[in-house]
C-alpha cells in the first residue's frame, strides 16, 4: 500500500486458548512459555498454519518472570510456525491482549503486514516472587567479581535478613490497596447490592456451561493438561450457594459500612493463555480462510483513581463513549457487548455510569446519559467470573468470542452485527473494542 492508501479491513480469522485453570491448579507447575505455546499450536493446527511465516506475533504477560524476556518470540518459535516469523512483547495490565490485537490488526489496516496473531498468558501461579534490595546488590557485586575470592568476599556481606523472599506486590503502587479493596469503594459508592452482584455470577456460569454444552466453544479451546473445560466454571451453582459466602473484600475499610464482594462474584487468580488470528481479506482468501468480523475501531482511557472518589477500574467508563462518538454510534445501537467481569460490581458500576445523567453531565460532559443496555445482549457466553481470568489473556478470549458470536448471529439474522468489548485494567486504565460482522 501507498502512504495514501485507505487503510484495509483487518479481519479476526478465529482464536484459540487453552482452558483456564484457577492459581495452583494443574497449571501449578507450568511456565508461561509452554502455555503460550500451547495456544499457538492450537492456533496453528486449527488454521493449517504450519511453515507458514507470519507478519508478526505479538503477545505478552503482566507476571513475567527475568527469563521471559522474548516471552512470545521463543513461544512462537516453540510451533510449527515458519521460525522466520517476527514477535514481540506487549503489556497493559488486563487489557494486554486486547492491545495486542489492536496492534496488530493495526499493522494489518495500514498494509505493513497481511497476517498476524495477537495473544497474551499468565500464570499466578508463577508469579515473580523477588530477593531484597540488598541481596539483589550484593549478587551483582559476586557475579561482578574477578576472583573466587572476590567473589566470596562479596557473599559474605550477605546477612540473615537479605534471604528474605519479596512476595509479589499486590497492590497498587499509588494507594497500597489492592484490586479488589479498590473495587470495593467502588462497588460501595454506587450502592450495587450483593444480590445483583450475585445474579451477574449466576449468570456468568450459566451462560458459559450452556455455550460449552452447546458446542460453542469447540472451535475456541483446545484441551490442555487434562483440561477439557475452564476449571473455575461451576455449572451448578445457585444464589442460595452463592449467598453463604462471606465477603472478602472491603470488610476492613472504614468507607465500606456492608461488604458485598465475596470470592463468588469476583474473579479467581488464574492461569492460562489465549490467541487470535487476524489477516487482510486477500491473506485469508489464498487460503480458504472465513472472515468472522472486522475490528473497526479502539479507544484507551485513563482515570486518577489515586485522588478523590474516581473508582481504579472506571476508565472503560470514559473511553467507550468516545469510541461510540467516533463511529457514529449509540450505546443502543450495538449487538452484543462483552464487558469484562474482573468484579461482578465492575460490569454493574460502569452499566450504572452510563445510566447516571450526572455522571455523564459531570464526568463525561454529555447533556443525557448513555442510557441503558438490553440485558440479554451482554456477555451471552458467559465471561470472566465463570471461566476466570489469567489477567493477559482475557483480551484475546473475548476478541475470538465475540468475533464468532457476530459472524453466527449476522449469518441467522442476514444483517451486519456490531458488538463492544470493554476491558478494565489495573493502573486506571482501561482499553475498548468495536467488532463487526463479515458474512463473506
Amino acid at each position: 500500500m501507498t502512504p495514501t492508501a485507505p487503510p484495509r479491513d483487518a479481519l479476526v480469522l478465529g482464536g484459540n486458548r487453552i482452558p483456564f485453570a484457577r492459581s495452583g491448579g494443574p497449571y501449578a507447575g507450568i511456565s508461561n512459555q509452554d502455555m503460550l505455546t500451547a495456544a499457538l499450536e492450537g492456533l496453528v493446527a486449527r488454521f493449517s498454519l504450519q511453515g507458514e511465516k507470519l507478519g508478526e506475533v505479538a503477545g505478552g504477560a503482566v507476571l513475567k518472570l527475568a527469563g521471559d524476556l522474548n516471552l512470545t518470540r521463543e513461544s512462537a518459535m516453540g510451533t510449527p510456525l515458519d521460525p522466520r516469523t517476527p514477535a514481540l512483547d506487549m503489556s497493559k495490565a488486563c487489557a494486554t491482549s486486547l492491545e495486542t490485537v489492536l496492534h496488530v490488526s493495526n499493522r494489518i489496516r495500514l498494509g505493513q503486514i497481511d497476517s498476524g496473531i495477537a495473544c497474551g498468558v499468565d500464570s499466578a501461579s508463577d508469579s515473580p516472587i523477588e530477593v531484597t534490595p540488598r541481596l539483589r546488590r550484593i549478587l551483582h557485586r559476586a557475579f561482578a567479581a574477578k576472583t573466587p575470592v572476590q567473589r566470596v568476599k562479596a557473599l559474605a556481606a550477605t546477612r540473615p535478613a537479605d534471604l528474605a523472599p519479596v512476595p509479589p506486590r499486590n497492590g497498587e503502587p499509588r494507594t497500597g490497596l489492592s484490586m479488589g479493596e479498590h473495587q470495593a469503594l467502588t462497588t460501595a459508592l454506587w450502592d450495587i447490592t450483593r444480590e445483583a452482584q450475585d445474579e451477574l455470577a449466576l449468570a456468568s456460569h450459566q451462560k458459559l456451561a450452556a455455550a460449552y454444552d452447546a458446542g460453542f466453544l469447540d472451535d475456541l479451546v483446545t484441551g490442555y493438561r487434562g483440561l477439557a473445560r475452564d476449571q473455575n466454571l461451576r455449572p451448578d451453582s445457585t444464589l442460595e450457594k452463592l449467598g453463604t459466602l462471606k465477603p472478602v473484600f472491603g470488610v476492613r475499610s472504614p468507607q465500606v459500612s456492608e461488604p458485598t464482594m465475596t470470592a463468588g462474584n469476583s474473579t479467581p487468580l488464574s492461569d492460562g493463555a489465549s490467541s487470535v488470528l487476524l489477516g487482510s481479506a486477500d491473506w485469508a482468501a489464498e487460503r480458504g480462510l472465513m472472515p468472522l468480523a472486522r475490528v473497526v475501531d479502539a479507544r484507551s482511557a485513563a482515570v486518577d483513581f489515586a485522588h478523590g472518589d474516581e473508582g481504579l477500574l472506571m476508565a472503560p467508563a470514559y473511553a467507550v463513549p468516545e469510541l461510540l462518538d467516533a463511529n457514529g454510534l449509540a450505546l443502543q445501537d450495538l449487538d452484543l457487548y462483552e464487558i469484562h467481569e474482573a468484579f461482578a460490581s465492575t460490569v454493574l458500576t460502569t452499566l450504572k455510569a452510563w445510566e447516571s445523567e450526572e455522571f455523564c453531565r459531570r464526568r463525561l460532559g454529555r447533556s443525557a446519559p448513555l442510557g441503558a443496555i438490553d440485558r440479554d445482549r451482554l456477555n451471552v457466553t458467559g465471561s470472566s467470573l465463570a471461566a476466570g481470568h489469567p489477567f493477559a489473556a482475557t483480551g484475546g478470549r473475548l476478541v475470538a468470542t465475540l468475533a464468532k458470536l457476530l459472524h453466527t448471529r449476522a449469518v441467522e439474522t442476514g444483517r451486519v452485527q456490531r458488538g463492544l468489548i470493554s476491558v478494565c485494567a489495573a493502573a486506571g486504565q482501561g482499553t475498548v473494542m468495536l467488532l463487526e460482522s463479515v458474512t463473506d
